[in-house]
């Protein structure tokens, strides 16, 4: 039986999301929520409408409600200081992460909270960060007023244990500012240099040495300053015995420098510190866009970024302590949907827990008083209490995340990049030009030496050869940041492209971790059945009973419900309207006692068992279409920590042949990826909880899937939004690209070497036509790495 539907859909004017339960009418709005509703009123009592006339429904659901007091540790001054930036008599800045930030209304929005609050001095918002930096006066509003300001907007703030620990970077704007004098002094030597190469007046000949001089003067910042970033680099690759492709950049600035220095001086002519400044300028810009990825994402993440930033403590009195003052023997009150912070024993309620994210099991684990709960599993039931065992530090989920085989696993074998390798040639090969030149001429003119020699080096300067590589990697990494991918480095890239074998998690990655594909078979179910499956259903938090309840596409609230009764791993039963109707496993439901082969639920009227729900993970958007795709390319495997429950569909899937795994543990996981590399692969990983930690680590390269880039992922290579995993299949194909446009621009480069080389052996070559060659070389460049690379992109549908 298919998903009943109903004949409209009524959309929530604040979030836009479908009106199922019921529908608040009001203010001539349609509203799915008392806390939609809420946010509209507020917004209209202050004036500020035109949040929705910026983007359509641009508000979040507000179905869940942030239980009363849930900031109360906001007023411990000791969790405060560690979140502060900075602070005076009057003043108070501090910056909120707010993953619900998603378009220009939030922007909007958050930038007009002081309409909200007088005592709201400014609030800036770092869109790609999802961060606001709020200023406030203390005296008459504390940082947990703030916070829940911002959450009864529909912005809560995401604040966790990694806040207390983390030691916030200075912004290192260095390289920013060698790019801004470089770029400065280039345009002023360009134009000092133009009166020369366009022909001057005799008359005015004696501003030339004035040019000049001033061209020298301006070169000397570039040189001394903002070229230091290649000196760095290039002794560091000396010092091991490898010459980077910052080596021969180095020499071909001294050597740019050291020849316009003698011209000048022996008024010989201007040099060529145009181009040498042009060329550093060109680098450093590059650079910095290769570096923007890494410094807007956090790609080293722990479980503390993971754990709340407080708990509420009921020993004698109730109060809300840090996650590091939790105690043995203390008692602790956890509330649905937050995270249990220490191994303990559950004293009172019933647990529901959900581990996906710590083993990846799909299901959540029911617990009865008595019984050990874990650090890490979230609750998802009424609230519980628990007796702390072990402190936070000694939890299971700690010592997982601090495993030796863990750490081990953060070290790989150090690869260089390709173009180092060609660049270590290209420097013999240039200083073999140049000496042969110098003697060739040592025999048949001795006063062409130093021009001859010079001018090799300085035509065959390997600028081309960064560039390509550069701009190339640069625009590849802000074409897989538009489509949602984030990688770490520009190396990363090459190391996408290398690899031959993809392992995927399961759950959280190929699927969304909730069961919504679900099939009904049995005796057809009336409309009046659905409303009162619906009213029994929406009784009990367990995830599937919620998504039958959302199966149904009925409203069964209004209905009556008596005698429910839970029993805990077997099902559910009430009275409803005055009959009796019960749903869960097959024994509880028929009194069989058969195993039950498959994830499915039984739903009975009066005793009379009417049929079954099935129950499938819900796999990502187009995720078949991808595995198809990848395994005629690659070796493609599956480590799962859920149950084998999906074990058929998966194997025909991904072929016979494939691995498939499943119940593996995290140091199971790393094993697989190490015996893999052993055997010679190049191996991939992505997966998305705390279990794939190490797995991620030890791949060549390890991809992290979130919901959204900025929530907690462990630490990996590149971070993947979710909903892009389908174009998985164009990433790899685009990094294989980008090999291609680097070698197609070396090629370029090395005709116009071969050319400028010809005439610069022979001592023919002036020093305007050098400084003439060498841009024009290092623009052709950049247009075919941007043309080809953004030419690669809409091929592969990513732009």
């Amino acid at each position: 039986m298919d998903k009943p539907t109903t004949s409209t859909t009524i959309q929530c004017y604040h979030c836009g999301e479908a009106c199922i339960d019921k529908t608040i009418h009001i203010y001539e709005k349609d509203f799915c929520c008392e806390g939609c509703k809420l946010v509209y009123e507020i917004l209209n009592q202050n004036g500020m409408c035109d949040y929705y006339a910026i983007s359509k429904n641009p508000g979040l659901s507000q179905r869940i409600k942030v239980r009363e007091n849930k900031f109360a540790f906001l007023d411990d001054e000791k969790i405060t200081q560690s979140l502060i930036s900075f602070k005076n008599e009057n003043q108070t800045h501090i910056t909120f992460y707010l993953p619900q930030i998603h378009c220009s209304s939030c922007l909007w929005l958050l930038e007009n909270l002081h309409r909200l609050n007088e005592n709201i001095i400014s609030s800036k918002v770092n869109f790609t960060r999802k961060e606001a930096d709020i200023i406030f006066t203390h005296k008459n509003i504390s940082v947990r007023k703030v916070a829940e300001l911002l959450t009864s907007v529909g912005y809560e703030p995401y604040i966790s244990l990694n806040n207390i620990h983390q030691v916030k970077p200075k912004l290192n704007k260095s390289k920013l500012y060698k790019m801004g004098i470089a770029g400065f002094c280039f345009a002023n030597i360009m134009l000092l240099s133009f009166p020369e190469y366009l022909g001057i007046d005799t008359k005015e000949q004696n501003l030339i040495t004035v040019f000049r001089w001033l061209s020298l003067l301006l070169s000397l910042p570039v040189v001394f300053y903002s070229a230091s970033e290649f000196y760095i680099s290039a002794w560091k690759s000396i010092k091991h015995k490898f010459l980077n492709i910052d080596a021969p950049i180095v020499l071909a600035v001294f050597v740019t420098f050291g020849r316009s220095v003698f011209d000048i001086l022996t008024n010989a002519g201007s040099g060529y510190l145009d181009s040498m400044s042009g060329i550093v300028f060109f680098m450093l810009v590059g650079r910095i866009l290769q570096d923007k990825t890494y410094e807007e994402l956090s790609f080293e993440r722990d479980y503390t970024s993971y754990f709340p930033i407080a708990v509420t403590r009921i020993n004698n009195n109730q109060e809300t302590v840090s996650l590091p003052d939790i105690a043995l023997n203390d008692t602790l009150l956890i509330h649905n949907q937050e995270l249990i912070p220490a191994d303990g024993i559950l004293t009172r309620g019933k647990a529901l827990i959900d581990y996906s994210f710590v083993t990846g099991e799909s299901l959540p684990v029911e617990k009865e008083m008595g019984e050990i709960i874990y650090a890490g599993g979230k609750q998802i039931g009424s609230n519980i209490e628990m007796l702390v065992i072990k402190e936070v530090a000694q939890s299971y989920l700690t010592k997982l995340w601090n495993r030796d085989e863990f750490k081990q696993a953060t070290t790989k074998e150090e690869r260089y990049s390709f173009v180092h390798f060609i660049a270590r040639f290209f420097t013999w090969i240039v200083l073999f030009l140049s000496i042969a030149s110098a003697l060739y001429w040592w025999v048949v003119n001795p006063d062409k030496i130093w021009a001859a020699a010079t001018a090799v080096l300085i035509v065959a300067c390997p600028c081309a050869l960064l560039l390509s590589n550069t701009f190339t990697n640069g625009n590849i990494l802000r074409i897989l940041s538009r489509n949602h991918l984030y990688l770490r480095n520009a190396q990363k890239i090459e190391e996408i492209a290398s690899i031959n074998y993809i392992v995927f998690d399961k759950t959280g990655t190929l699927t969304t971790g909730r069961y919504q594909d679900i099939s009904y078979g049995g005796k057809p179910l009336s409309k009046s059945i659905l409303k009162k499956l619906a009213a029994l259903a929406s009784q009990s938090m367990h995830p599937m009973s919620r998504a039958v309840a959302a199966w149904t596409n009925e409203n069964g609230t209004h209905l009556k419900v008596t005698a429910f009764e839970e029993v805990t791993g077997k099902g559910i039963e009430a009275i409803v309207d005055g009959e009796l109707i019960t749903l869960g496993s097959r024994e509880f439901v028929t009194g069989s006692k058969l195993p039950e082969l498959e994830s499915a639920i039984y739903l009975s009227v009066e005793g009379d068992v009417l049929g079954k729900f099935n129950f499938r993970n819900q796999y990502r958007d187009n995720i078949p279409t991808l595995i198809r795709q990848l395994r005629k390319k690659y070796k493609v495997a599956i480590l799962s920590g859920d149950n084998s429950g999906e074990k058929n569909y998966l194997q025909e899937l991904l072929g016979v042949n494939a691995h498939i795994l499943f119940h593996q543990k995290p140091e199971d996981k790393l094993g697989i990826i190490k015996k893999l590399q052993q055997e010679g692969n190049r191996v991939m990983m992505i997966g998305d909880g705390l279990n794939d930690a190490g797995a991620l680590k030890q791949a060549d390269i390890g991809i992290a899937v979130a919901e959204n880039t900025n929530n907690f992922t462990p630490a990996s290579d590149g971070i993947l939004e979710a909903a892009k995993l389908h174009l998985l299949n164009q990433f790899i194909q685009l990094s294989k690209a980008n090999k291609r446009i680097v070698m197609a621009s070396f090629i370029v480069s090395i005709l116009y070497n071969i050319v400028g080389n010809y005439f610069a052996v022979q001592a023919l070559l002036s020093p305007m036509i050098a400084a003439i060659l060498m841009p024009i070389s290092s623009i052709s460049i950049l247009i075919i790495t941007f043309g080809f690379s953004n030419l690669s992109a809409w091929k592969m549908k990513l732009k």
